[in-house]
């Protein structure tokens, strides 16, 4: 998966590389009706930003020991639809945008083909010191 740099813009550009984690909703993610509870929507979101990253060989704890974090900054979700208790889900991660201090990506949650959760997560890099910093080479490849 290759970033393309636009020359006109400081941001980068994808042609929206994605990824897929299927999941089995878990008794304890739900609530008394047996639905997922809607914060929980934000662990899978967490869940599949961290697959894909495995997936294209990097891992968040190279950047950690390096001194950096990434952090969640804005988070724009909506919610269409439950998923229940034993579904089978898939959560669907792409990249929407890197800068040079910030990554966006796009997330579905689905249940066959019915998307339930549609989002857009924006992270940061900072330092130790909470100061922010550049996305780091191990991100952008």
């Amino acid at each position: 998966m290759a970033f393309r740099r636009d020359p006109k813009t400081p941001a980068m550009t994808t042609d929206l590389p994605q990824h897929v984690f299927r999941l089995r909703v878990r008794y304890d993610e739900c609530d008394p009706m047996g639905l997922v509870h809607h914060s929980n929507y934000l662990r899978y979101f967490e869940i599949g930003r961290t697959e894909f990253l495995r997936s294209s060989g990097g891992r968040y704890r190279e950047v950690e020991e390096a001194g950096l974090y990434v952090v969640v900054v804005h988070i724009d979700c909506r919610y269409r639809a439950s998923a229940r208790y034993d579904d089978e889900i898939d959560i669907v991660t792409r990249i929407a945008k890197i800068t040079a201090a910030k990554i966006i990506h796009e997330y579905e949650i689905r249940r066959g083909d019915e998307v339930l959760v549609q989002a857009t997560v924006t992270l940061a890099v900072i330092d130790k010191t909470g100061r922010l910093q550049r996305v780091p080479e191990a991100l952008l490849t």
